[in-house]
Parts: C-alpha cells; structure tokens; sequence
C-alpha cells in the first residue's frame, strides 16, 4: 500500500541526531500527519537527549531499526561519508530518503545513492535547505517575473568560526553547496566554468577559505566568499541586475531591493541598459518561516502525492561535481571548464 492509500499517519524515522539530525527530530515530531516512530545514533546518550520530551524509540544500530520498525520516510543526517551506505540501505527496504547535503562524499557515490532509489523506486530528496528559506523563495518569485531584468551577478557570503563537529568535509563541501545550489535554482542555468583559491588556516584536515567564480551559460557570474575564519556568523546572498540589486539575509529572512533608478518603472526599456544611478530602498515583505519545517513539508507531500521532490538526487549530485570542481580548481590553481562549455 502506498503513503498516497494510507489513511494514518505517515511514520517517520530520523537516523543521525547530532547537530542538525536532532531539529529533523523535533518537527517530525510537531507535524499532525506525521508520527515520529524511532531514532538511530550510535551515540545513545545523544540519542536520548534528541527525543526527550517525546515517546520515541531509540536505537543504536540503524540496522535493528529497519528490521524493527515499520516506515515510510527516514531522514538521515549522519556524517558524510557514510550517507551511500545508510542512504541505499534504507532505500533497498522501499523506504524514502531526506538525506542532507551533500550527498556524498565522491560522484560515484552519490551516483549510486540515485540509482539505489530508482531501482527501488523511492522517493530521494536532498537537503539543500536554503531553497526553502522564505528569502530566496521571495527572489525566485521576483525573477520569475523579470522584476531586476537581467541578471549580472550572484554574490554569496557565506562566513561563521571553525564547526569542531565537522572532520570528514572542507568549507566547501559543507558551505558552498548551499550557494551552488541556491544559484543554480534563482538561474536555471547551468555552469559553465570554475575557478577558486582555497587555503586551510584553521581547520585540521580540510580546506577552511573559498573564494570562487562560477560562469554561468547564460552569462551571470556567481561570486563565493566562504569561510570558517570569521567570528562572526554571516549568511548573505546579493543579486545583481539591471533594475537594481535584491540582498537577502538567510539569518534573518529579510530581502532588501536597492534600485536602479535609471531604470525603475520602465521594465519596457531593460533592453538598452544605460548604466547604474542610487535609487529607493525597499524592504520586502512576505512570510517567514523555519526553512527545515519547510523543506520537511515539501518532502512529505513529495511522498504522499506521488511526485519528483523540490531537491531530487540530480540537484544533490550537480551540487557535489561543482564543489569537487571548486576544490581542483583551488588545488590546482588553474580554470577548470565543464563539458557544457567544450561541447
């Protein structure tokens, strides 16, 4: 029987409940249509603190859980490196899969992961949780409408101190995906050619400063300032164009269009672009709302109706070839252009 023929809830299971796995816990576990039947970490006490204040079983092994439980959606927010493992192990038991980004750790692997819940015929959606921040949906409604005309640039800031949790990825497997992704959905475009320097001052393994170019085929340069060296946390995405610039911070959920006003009120004119002049500021207004919540919502209702998730295994997989492209651009210190752009 399946979710869309089912009369209860659906019954949910979150593997992994450390930093983020444990907010994957909690609205679970606040959603009417939803019953949060279990959790799995290795980590029991941790484990037990994520689940609390709910009637929730909790185990060790993920494994004794699947053999244990009846489910129909796991998320799973374990490190990197093991998603392939956990991801096509849930998938080949015909449950569906939230896993958060990045998807894997090597294209191979995240190739697998997809052929894994095609082959089963599941549901893979992929954490890239900016898409559902109330800020971007906002900007992708006004692009949609044309509303900057052309676009010319995608400059993000990305920057917060060093996350002791994280060993396994770099600043730009961790961060940089959200941006890659976020550009990739207000563009619908796709990327043509890297370039990035990237140095390690901090982190113990792994690369901890980005600064990227990413080429886009319809012309729009995406900037990346990323970092784990800044005391500050600091999460910001401008979007350049002729009508101005939209700046949305991702903490607060507020956008701010700061216009042309060589251009404003003409959109019959955005053809002949005749340059820059200050023009009003205007802060945009829309509802807010916890991006995670979100983006949870979205994959239920993917699961219950049936239909291709708002993040599917390919949107997952470009991001991690573009972050992989980025780190062998930094290492080797050289452009590295896409397929698309050779022919």
């Amino acid at each position: 029987m399946t979710c869309t023929e089912r009369s209860e809830r659906i019954r949910a299971a979150v593997i992994g409940v450390g930093a983020m796995g444990r907010h994957h816990v909690r609205v679970y576990a606040e959603m009417e249509d939803v019953e949060l039947v279990a959790v799995a970490d290795t980590d029991e006490m941790a484990a037990q603190r994520a689940v609390h204040s709910y009637r929730v079983k909790v185990y060790a092994d993920y494994r004794d859980m699947l053999d244990q439980e009846k489910l129909d959606i796991v998320s799973i927010a374990v490190p990197t490196q093991c998603h392939g493992e956990v991801a096509c192990e849930v998938m080949s038991q015909g449950m569906h899969v939230l896993v958060e980004k990045p998807l894997a750790l090597t294209r191979a692997e995240g190739q697998r992961i997809i052929d894994v819940a095609a082959s089963h015929g599941v549901k893979l959606m992929v954490g890239h949780i900016e898409r559902f921040n109330p800020a971007i949906v906002e900007i992708k409604k006004r692009l949609e409408r044309q509303e900057l005309g052309r676009v010319f640039q995608v400059h993000a800031r990305r920057l917060s101190p060093v996350p002791g949790r994280i060993q396994d990825v770099g600043v730009v497997l961790d961060l940089a995906t959200h941006d890659i992704d976020v550009m990739r959905y207000l563009l619908g475009s796709e990327v043509e050619r890297v370039y990035a320097e990237i140095e390690r001052k901090a982190h113990d393994t792994c690369e901890d400063l980005l600064s990227g170019l990413l080429r886009f085929a319809n012309g729009v340069i995406g900037v990346l300032d990323v970092n784990w060296l800044t005391p500050t946390k600091v999460r910001q995405l401008a979007v350049i164009g002729e009508g101005g610039m939209y700046l949305a911070d991702y903490l607060t959920q507020d956008v701010y269009w700061y216009k042309n006003s060589r251009v404003a009120g003409t959109w019959d004119t955005l053809g002949v672009f005749r340059g820059v002049w200050e023009g009003d500021m205007v802060k945009m207004h829309f509802e807010k709302k916890e991006p995670l919540r979100a983006e949870i919502e979205s994959f239920v209702a993917a699961v219950v109706e049936d239909r291709e998730p708002h993040v599917n295994g390919q949107d997952g997989l470009v991001a991690l070839e573009l972050a992989q492209k980025l780190i062998e651009s930094g290492r080797t210190h050289m452009p590295i252009y896409l397929q698309s752009e050779r022919g």
